[in-house]
């Protein structure tokens, strides 16, 4: 089983507090500046923190203040643990159906007082005070006394005011150091608030885990690599909540839904919401609240989202408040109206424990209340899945819709059985391109393929036909099938059909797409001038189709022409058409995406193209499974072409783990062929080897547009991974290819790779084809190529700040160390140095450790111990040799001797040398 008890995260950080939701404010006891609460998001800084405090006395409380399942008690259980050797420890809990009853969680203590004192402050703080001695006799044999008491009090937002105020009356008295764990949300009694207000307390507020937290926690447990994408599913499904984290990691693996591949963990499908344990997270959860909170949150459950009016007719506003204060569920921060369970695994969960009779009971006892039309299109939805699983009926235009938005947000098993309910013969086709699309979330591509086959051309006046088309092709190229045979068939099926295909705009498309495959970007710039100007706001689904698919594999073929610049603004074009074509079958976000950070990485602009896909996940959490590995392996390819090995490999091997299960835009095989590269760089000859077998086995064209590419690297790794010569031979032959040669971006990527792989009889092609490229990574490589080709030490040193300077630093680092080689054979020891230190400082802003550069093995690397160096950057600073001297409480003698020895490694003659020769950290 897994347990997530033994881990903390060592990632805190602090964070604004929202009054809102957090603060004390909420609870109407008072308030107190935001400021003054400490945020803390890592357990382990929590634990610390909590310890510090209380051995310190600096506070005579210290408040935690968390929502449910976040790590309160987790928390306190290690303090205790922590702080058991050192104080007496007494715990009390607080409870819900005690928090009316004066005194009643300290029952335990005052079991021997007379009824009539049962009641009395002063005699039930004499028994508590009477078990504190107790306690302190059996935690020191010997009778001492003088061991501080520690009062931990669990769930303190229940506490009863008369308990309260005597934990107060105990602290301020100095009997006790009081720990009391409690929500936001209804928070804490009035008397503990005081103490705080009164600055005599410290308030901590445990926030969920963060986005890195949770990669953490998950890589911990697992003990192996997760993709992004497995990551923002499990994030977003538990909010970062640390328990149900541990309830969704369990089951998953339980189930065989994450499942390890390769040494990656790799999500199969969505997240189980009927496993073991989050099941019985939620029975539990029930059993503790009252019936009517019961019934409020199946219904909140069953019609989620669902205005809170509705529910406080039906439940009751007081049910809806202690709901909320308990932070079960969450409303609306847009509208304020609606309601819905704080975490969407939990309201299906809790769906789940609903019996079909008592579900359509529920139902039935809402239609009078229920406004389908005044819905949100999530609400909807969702009553439209309520009615199926009650047995009720639905109209086939409510099904269709809701089926096209289950679809489109990856609810796929809720978009097939709303699909698979349409009776209409009319309508079937629509219903089977939905259940298509929901097979094609899944990477079920032949299923797909084969219902989008028997459709497309029933629908080709509907207003999905467009999407309907672009779904059933990019099926088919995921299955290995070509653009120009799709084409033909696609051309045959419309003739039987009795459509011209040459008129037809599914012809237009199909073309559009083979000329991308042929990278043919006249052809298709003829194809946009053909299409005319466009109003983006009123153009229909064909025309809007047309433009956004047209800029689209534009911007794909010009990068390949080596025209970024124009490739970006191509790609740009196609995005005001975007809204016209949003809720649709197919995925046009992710389409023009690719293009869009595909011409940007060829640029050159790092920045931006990280900017561009970083956003995906974020505002597009439910498609993280599908398009997470094609983002990841975009990025991949950016920080290979910055010289980051290692950052890449890391990016690139679960990327194609999750490819391997989803591979919607054709990139497994591009994304094999990066990480078989990085691989073989790296020396990590085992998995080069396997992922050289994935790229062999993957025949189908790479996309978008990216086979020669994909063709080079795997090429450049066998020659690395061998040195027989085959692979550069292959490079040379794939550089010179009429379909390369024909495309600058592409051929000057295949000569990059030939010089990386020690080719210098290409330099000068290099430079001459790179000034026919646009961009700043070409403009970079253009005056590296010149620099290596002048032989010119000086050119290679101004050109290497040149490009240190632009940001370029894997290029900055060839040039310093072709000038150290070139400065060390012509004896000048001291400018080689000062090369190989500006070198070393490229390798450490890289944050890589090469191994291969062919100019780097030529000159020895700079190697100061660590005395050394730190004597030479205090005299860097301009101390004299006495003040190093009792800076770093040594003799000047040493002083002296550390300097001239490291004069002689640095290869300089004065002090005022120093700053340009050593090698910075």
């Amino acid at each position: 089983m897994i347990c997530l008890a033994s881990f903390s995260s060592s990632s805190a950080h602090s964070a604004s507090s929202n009054s809102s939701s957090h603060g004390v404010a909420s609870n109407g006891r008072g308030a107190k500046p935001e400021s003054e609460l400490r945020q803390l998001t890592g357990r382990r800084e929590a634990i610390e923190h909590v310890c510090t405090v209380i051995r310190s006395r600096a506070s005579q409380a210290v408040y935690l203040m968390a929502g449910p399942g976040v790590g309160k008690t987790s928390v306190t259980d290690a303090v205790r643990e922590k702080l058991a050797a050192e104080m007496t420890v007494l715990r009390i809990h607080g409870s819900s159906s005690l928090a009316k009853v004066p005194y009643g969680v300290l029952a335990p203590y005052t079991s021997g007082l007379a009824p009539e004192e049962a009641d009395s402050p002063v005699a039930v703080l004499r028994a508590v005070w009477a078990h504190f001695q107790e306690l302190k006799g059996i935690s020191d044999p010997n009778g001492g006394t003088d061991a501080p008491v520690l009062l931990v009090v669990d769930d303190a937002h229940h506490l009863d005011d008369a308990t309260a105020s005597m934990v107060v009356d105990m602290t301020s008295a100095g009997w006790a150091t009081v720990l009391a764990a409690g929500r936001p949300r209804p928070g804490l009694p009035q008397a503990l608030n005081q103490l705080w207000y009164d600055g005599l307390a410290e308030r901590i507020d445990l926030r969920p885990l963060n986005g890195e937290q949770v990669r953490e926690v998950v890589e911990h447990t697992l003990q192996g690599t997760v993709p992004v994408s497995t990551v923002q599913s499990l994030w977003s499904a538990s909010g970062g909540n640390p328990q149900l984290l541990g309830c969704l990691l369990s089951d998953a693996t339980a189930a065989g839904t994450l499942v390890q591949r390769n040494g990656i963990w790799v999500l199969l499908g969505p997240l189980p919401a009927d496993g073991p344990r989050l099941s019985d997270l939620v029975v539990k959860d029930l059993l503790r609240r009252t019936p009517e909170e019961q019934d409020a949150l199946k219904v909140i459950a069953l019609a989620e989202p669902v205005p809170r009016g509705l529910v406080e007719d039906v439940c009751g506003a007081g049910v809806v408040r202690a709901l909320l204060d308990n932070q079960v569920v969450s409303e609306s921060a847009a509208m304020h109206t609606e309601l819905r369970l704080t975490h969407a695994i939990l309201g299906e969960s809790t769906r789940r424990q609903v019996s079909v009779s008592r579900s359509l009971q529920l139902r039935q006892k809402l239609d009078a209340y229920l406004d389908p039309a005044a819905a949100s299109a999530e609400g909807r939805l969702r009553l439209v899945e309520w009615s199926l699983e009650c047995g009720m009926e639905v109209p086939d235009r409510d099904l269709l819709d809701a089926g096209l938005l289950a679809a489109t947000t990856f609810n796929n098993a809720g978009a097939r059985l709303m699909a698979g309910h349409v009776q209409a013969p009319e309508l079937q086709a629509r219903a089977l391109s939905i259940t298509a699309r929901a097979n094609f979330n899944e990477g079920k591509y032949r299923e797909a393929a084969e219902l989008l086959d028997g459709c497309w051309l029933d629908l080709a006046g509907d207003p999905e036909a467009p999407q309907v088309l672009m779904l059933r092709a990019s099926s088919h190229m995921a299955l290995g099938k070509s653009v120009p045979s799709l084409r033909a068939e696609s051309r045959h099926q419309l003739e039987a059909a009795g459509i011209a295909p040459d008129d037809a705009w599914q012809d237009r498309i199909h073309g559009l797409l083979e000329m991308a495959a042929a990278g043919d970007h006249e052809g298709i710039s003829a194809v946009i001038t053909a299409l005319g100007t466009t109003d983006p706001d009123t153009a229909s689904g064909v025309e809007a189709t047309q433009h956004a698919v047209a800029q689209a594999l534009f911007a794909q073929t010009l990068v390949a022409a080596g025209k970024s610049h124009q490739a970006h603004a191509a790609a740009a074009a196609a995005g005001p058409f975007l809204p016209a074509l949003s809720g649709g079958l197919y995925f046009f976000n992710e389409f023009v995406l690719t293009r869009l950070a595909i011409s940007t990485l060829a640029a050159g602009n790092w920045e931006s193209a990280e900017h561009e896909l970083s956003g995906y996940p974020a505002e597009r959490t439910e498609g993280a499974s599908t398009f997470g590995g094609g983002i990841q392996a975009l990025r991949g390819l950016g920080l290979l072409r910055q010289g980051q090995l290692e950052r890449a490999y890391q990016v690139l091997l679960p990327a194609v783990e999750a490819l391997r299960v989803n591979d919607p835009l054709q990139e497994f095989r591009f994304g094999s062929s990066l990480a078989f590269y990085a691989a073989a760089r790296l020396g990590d000859a085992a998995q080069a080897k396997r992922l050289e077998q994935d790229f062999i086995s993957a025949r189908h064209a790479s996309g978008p547009g990216c086979d020669a590419v994909a063709e080079a690297y795997a090429a450049a790794a066998a020659e690395h991974l061998d040195r027989k010569g085959s692979g550069l031979d292959r490079l040379r032959e794939l550089a010179a290819s009429e379909s390369v040669t024909d495309h600058p971006g592409t051929r000057m990527e295949c000569l990059i790779l030939c010089s990386d792989l020690g080719e210098r009889s290409l330099t000068e092609e290099l430079a001459a084809l790179a000034a026919t490229v646009e961009g700043r990574w070409a403009a970079g490589w253009r005056q590296l190529a010149q620099a290596w080709a002048s032989e010119d030490a000086d050119v290679l040193t101004d050109t290497a700040a040149a490009l240190e300077e632009a940001g370029l630093l894997n290029l900055a680092r060839e040039a310093y160390a072709r000038a150290g080689a070139l400065l060390d054979a012509a004896g000048e020891r001291r400018r080689a140095r000062q090369a190989i230190a500006h070198r070393e400082k490229c390798d450490q802003e890289l944050g890589e450790r090469f191994r291969e550069s062919p100019f780097v093995a030529s000159v020895p690397s700079v190697h100061l111990t660590r005395r050394e160096r730190d004597i030479v950057e205090l005299a860097v600073q301009g101390l004299s040799d006495r003040e190093i001297a009792q800076h770093l409480m040594v003799s000047v003698r040493t002083v002296e001797g550390h300097l001239y020895r490291s004069y002689v490694k640095l290869g300089v003659r004065r002090r005022d040398e120093l700053a340009l020769a050593l090698p910075k950290k």
